[in-house]
């Protein structure tokens, strides 16, 4: 009896340290061994009465990670949000928000986004109310997944938003994971104001060099954030390219779209990252099968190959083509646009699909669709009389400038009928509104409307003048109240033609004097590469521009000399002190001619040569054989993409 009595301690205590069966949790347990969905559904079902917090947050996080490992094609996210234990899950979830800590509220929403559950449902709507009530609290993670969340649900610009951004300008420097940084710097890119972007560059330029560099997603976000600040910042840009060719080898299509996409939408061009693209590219041609990942691999291969590649990419795209939906065959379409295609049946069956989807299109992409198909030189009138209707349906009804500047510029390239009323009407309405960049768009949609008109050879319709004086008004008016350099700059980018130099050039040389005292080593390489472009000298411009950049040329970027030169090589002049104007620039990049596209370099040697300068080093670097060597692979890469 006594050693029956001495044994139960010791069972206690073996009981405290290994667990009990009592104490442990059965449902937490059972949800970890789950390895479907249905399995998830299956503990929650039996299981709603013991649910807590925890359970919730751990069924809807594993039902995410499910379908995350799921190619996108073969997800079945409709089939989980129909299944009434998933409704289970959101009633719980919505009635136990106030038991969660911050960190479990946040991943709430981003699993139930990720699960594309409506913005407006209630759960979400609950879900972001207690996250802003808990805001100034959030621990960078946190916070950086809920501006993840605030971005799905298209509140980029909201004023929750912009609290982010505020927080996030006070504890920039806390942050020590580039992938948080990275994630916050996209959600906030429409909000943050010069100083802070500055400030959220230099953090992640540190942050870079101590991140794993086989991880891409991190560098491909700064990217994506140069981008949409318009922020041409070459050495952080350069870092990150230089993670993408360290993995360019093991990159899938997709992430390789992406990077080639924001690579040309900011004309940044990097000649290895390119080459290295096509190589990983052209490996994975047989390994996209699907619609889905073929679209992708189409659209960033297609540019980069040669003939045969390009005729082995348009037969497998035949084979295809009747299993794309329609935002694929638009991409299909653009891309055949942009490779000049002349494969009529494939050209055909994509018409043909946007034809049988051309209702579903937004205003814009509407707008692509006609661009692409009038390039392709594709001929069917009753599919352009559509699209003609369908256009002018969505410019009647747009309040956005730069859908109406899109629309009209479309409707410009259809064979034109005489507009209507409701269009010319919408289009002078809308003109006040535009920078100089949508002016320019009107101006050419405007002249090809003119030249159309059948009165056009005895005078000019008055409705086509009555735009025309409008147009020349608020292109005029726009120049004369800028205070900004740098935003004129970015409107100039493109602006270009009979109008522009007819009627805006002289204004606008007036208004950069007048902006002058804001040239800076930043915004130096816009101001020349638009002076080369309009052709025009303007000498106390020039000289301005030479002080600066003697007196700041350790700031800029080795790689921008070449823009800076060109307008004093181009029109042949030399701005007082010339010579030390021309040794700082030479001085400058003589150390880095190693580092150069070979045909960024090849284009330097030549403007230098107009200017009668002829540096050693150069001329040392581009007569070499490995530079040579280099030359060839990038031209031959180049002949190939423009063989048609």
């Amino acid at each position: 009896m006594f050693q029956i009595r001495a044994v139960r301690p010791c069972f206690r205590l073996a009981r405290l340290f290994h667990g009990s069966p009592a104490n442990r949790d059965q449902v937490l347990e059972q949800l970890r061994l789950c390895s479907s969905e249905d399995h998830v559904f299956d503990v929650v079902g039996k299981n709603k009465a013991k649910l807590s917090v925890s359970h919730v947050g751990h069924a809807l996080s594993m039902l995410w990670q499910f379908q995350k490992e799921k190619p996108e094609m073969l997800r079945t996210l409709d089939f989980i949000r129909r299944d009434p234990q998933f409704l289970t899950l959101c009633v719980l979830a919505e009635n136990k928000i106030t038991l969660m800590d911050d960190a479990t509220v946040v991943d709430m929403l981003y699993n139930v986004l990720r699960l594309t559950v409506e913005p407006h449902d209630t759960l979400v709507q609950q879900l972001v109310t207690e996250a802003w009530l808990r805001l100034d609290r959030l621990q960078m993670p946190a916070l950086s997944k809920f501006a993840i969340c605030l971005n799905d649900q298209h509140l980029q610009h909201s004023p929750l938003m912009g609290h982010v951004t505020h927080i996030l300008s006070h504890k920039v420097d806390t942050i020590e994971d580039v992938r948080i940084l990275s994630a916050l710097m996209i959600s906030v890119s429409a909000l943050v104001s010069p100083g802070l972007r500055d400030m959220l560059v230099k953090r992640a330029d540190t942050l870079l060099d101590t991140m794993d560099p086989s991880r891409v997603n991190s560098p491909r976000r700064l990217v994506q954030f140069l981008r949409n600040t318009k922020h041409m910042y070459l050495p952080l840009l350069e870092k990150c390219n230089r993670v993408f060719l360290l993995n360019a080898a093991h990159l899938d299509a997709e992430n390789l779209s992406i990077i080639l996409g924001l690579y040309q939408s900011m004309n940044f061009n990097n000649c290895d990252f390119r080459l290295a693209a096509k190589r990983r590219l052209t490996e994975l041609v047989d390994s996209c099968n699907d619609p889905a990942a073929f679209t992708k691999l189409f659209a960033s291969l297609g540019p980069l190959a040669g003939q045969d590649t390009r005729e082995g990419l348009e037969s497998t795209a035949l084979i295809l083509v009747d299993e794309l939906n329609s935002q694929q065959a638009l991409a299909v379409a653009e891309t055949l646009e942009e490779i000049q295609c002349r494969n009529l049946q494939l050209i055909n069956k994509i018409a043909l699909i946007i034809s049988r989807n051309l209702e579903m299109y937004k205003p814009v992409e509407a707008a692509r669709i006609t661009q692409a198909l009038v390039m392709l030189h594709y001929q069917n009138p009753e599919l352009f009389t559509r699209l003609r209707s369908i256009l002018e349906h969505h410019l009647q009804v747009s309040v956005f400038p730069y859908e109406v500047t899109l629309l009209t510029r479309a409707l410009s390239m259809l064979p034109c009928p005489r507009l209507g009323e409701a269009v010319t009407s919408r289009v002078d309405s809308v003109l006040p509104q535009c920078n100089l960049s949508d002016l320019n768009t009107f101006a050419m949609a405007i002249s090809k409307w003119v030249r159309n008109n059948p009165s056009y050879r005895h005078s000019t319709p008055s409705t086509y003048a009555q735009l025309l004086q409008t147009l020349n008004h608020c292109g005029l008016e726009r120049l004369q109240k800028a205070s900004r350099l740098d935003l004129l700059l970015e409107e100039l980018k493109y602006a270009s033609g009979e109008w522009f130099e007819e009627i805006l050039l002289g204004e606008t040389m007036a208004t950069l004097l007048r902006l002058r005292e804001q040239v800076s080593w930043t915004n130096i390489p816009e101001l020349t590469l638009f002076l080369t472009r309009a052709s025009h000298l303007c000498t106390p411009l020039l000289d301005h521009i030479a002080a600066v950049v003697m007196k700041d040329i350790h700031k800029i970027h080795y790689s921008a000399v070449y823009v800076i030169l060109l307008p004093f090589t181009v029109l042949n002049y030399d701005p007082p002190c010339a010579d030390e104007f021309f040794s700082a620039c030479i001085h400058h990049f003589s150390p880095h001619i190693s580092s150069f596209d070979p045909h960024l370099l090849v284009l330097l040697a030549y403007s230098l040569a107009l200017a009668d300068c002829f540096p050693e080093e150069l001329i040392r670097g581009i007569f070499n054989v490995d530079f040579l060597a280099r030359l060839d692979c990038q031209l031959e890469s180049a002949l190939m993409s423009f063989q048609k």
